[in-house]
């Protein structure tokens, strides 16, 4: 059968929909890029936004109408709309959804569809499942057929849930508390990745650098990066990433890490979400703004050339223009590499939805939204003319309109152009236009000195010998 597969939000759910997909491959269904040839159809769903959680309900409708016109395809809704409890409410409001899955568990659609299977169908998925049994372990991710040696960045979570409430945040109510994964398992699945083509990983966690906080005496976050390091000594993995992390948790352990291992890239992802104390405090974030520069500096001073990514809500309930302008002056003194925005969204059962008003007016909320963004396109564009004449090493991830599109160290968009095959591999490019966007260059690095260190080739799963070779290499 086809699936389909549509995720919506963050990198979570981008890497939770990777995991389902690898279950639907091993069970030997392929993907389609098209919801009308689809026999399996899934949405992951986001809710961060009211306007994220109107978007799947009606993305779940427009399933509807396509099984109507043929009652035997399977719809199943995943993620923070399901959450981490079962909920008679939502399938009472969606009667024709077949499967409902957790944040992170694909197991009740491969439940699903076993109940589904004949016993022949049953018994030679068993015997397919014993072929690949040395091939695939505990925590390693079989791409669907399509992406293999073909996809370049992927996402690892290594932390799943959330503790620590803030005001604002949905999050621990739909993905329920913190729990890290264990080190052997995240780096199997790391391998797994690498042997399969791709070349830059992002370890993710709702707050990363908590990372083991959940295991007495368990390993930290700087002890996992250098772990998962060594990865890259035998596969072409060459980039690591990780976000998203918390200020109270940014250790100079962490720092020094990221600073001395050379395929740890030099990015820092730590939101601020408002420059003013008050704010800060009833967002519950615990930490205040004079603490946060002070971490940027420190950041700065150990992290060579480093970007630094924060996120803002701008609209919290009870922000005065004052208080917002102290946000503002906070990013025009730091100058940040990027700044996620989002305007304030009163989410259920969340601190700030149930004991503030949100008392900031949508035209407001915009207003705000567009005077820092315009800021930061300002800023960007002084950070990256910064750039303009340099050489930078930019992995590629694809070629877009007849030019080659991949990024820097510092996940910087470059454009170049080239007739050779430059997909997967690193480029040195010479900077000779910059933008607050993106750059373009030209390019240096002669294709005959590229070391093609690709892993073995990986074809479809139904070629088990295939893959032991490629998974044990």
């Amino acid at each position: 059968m086809k699936y389909y597969l549509e995720s919506m939000g963050c990198q979570m759910n981008t890497a939770d929909s990777q995991h389902l997909a690898s279950e639907l491959e091993k069970l030997g269904h392929r993907a389609t890029d098209s919801s009308h040839e689809a026999d399996i159809m899934v949405v992951n769903t986001c809710v961060v936004r009211q306007s994220a959680e109107d978007k799947a309900f009606s993305r779940l409708g427009e399933f509807n109408v396509l099984k109507q016109e043929k009652p035997d395809r399977i719809i199943a809704v995943m993620g923070c709309l399901v959450g981490v409890q079962d909920s008679l409410r939502l399938r009472k409001r969606l009667p024709y959804v077949d499967v409902f899955m957790s944040p992170s568990d694909p197991q009740p659609m491969v439940d699903f569809l076993h109940r589904r299977m004949t016993e022949a169908e049953v018994l030679q998925l068993e015997q397919q499942e014993r072929d690949e049994r040395d091939a695939l372990q505990d925590g390693e991710i079989l791409l669907p057929a399509h992406e293999q040696n073909s996809l370049i960045s992927a996402h690892v979570p290594i932390v799943y849930g959330c503790s620590h409430a803030c005001s604002f945040c949905i999050i621990p109510r739909r993905r329920g508390v913190e729990r890290s994964r264990s080190v052997g398992e995240i780096v199997a699945h790391v391998r797994s990745l690498a042997v399969q083509g791709v070349r830059e990983i992002t370890l993710l966690g709702q707050i990363v650098d908590r990372y083991g906080k959940d295991i007495a005496d368990g390993p930290d976050l700087a002890d996992l990066l250098r772990m998962v390091h060594r990865v890259t000594e035998d596969t072409g993995l060459e980039r690591i990433r990780f976000l998203t992390s918390h200020p109270n948790w940014m250790t100079d352990k962490i720092l020094d890490t990221v600073a001395e291992l050379p395929h740890l890239m030099p990015v820092i992802e730590v939101p601020v979400q408002a420059g003013d104390d008050v704010v800060l405090q009833n967002m519950k974030r615990g930490y205040t703004v004079d603490q946060y520069r002070k971490l940027v500096a420190n950041i700065r001073s150990r992290i060579p050339d480093v970007a630094i990514h924060t996120d803002i809500i701008v609209g919290f309930p009870g922000e005065t223009d004052e208080q917002y302008q102290h946000t503002y002056d906070l990013l025009a003194e730091l100058k940040l590499d990027k700044v996620h925005l989002a305007r304030y969204s009163p989410r259920p059962h969340t601190l700030s939805a149930r004991t503030m008003p949100d008392d900031v007016s949508d035209e407001e909320k915009r207003r705000r939204h567009e005077t820092i963004d315009d800021m930061q396109a300002g800023i960007l564009a002084e950070i990256n003319a910064r750039k303009l004449g340099k050489i930078v090493p930019v992995l590629v991830e694809e070629s877009t309109k007849g030019r080659w599109r991949g990024r820097t160290p510092q996940n910087k968009l470059v454009f170049f152009e080239d007739t050779a095959d430059w997909k997967g591999k690193i480029a040195d490019v010479e900077i000779t236009w910059t933008g607050p966007w993106s750059m373009q260059g030209r390019l240096l690095t002669s294709k005959s000195n590229q070391s093609d260190h690709f892993p073995v080739p990986i074809f479809a799963n139904d070629n088990a010998q295939n893959q032991q070779i490629a998974l044990k290499s």
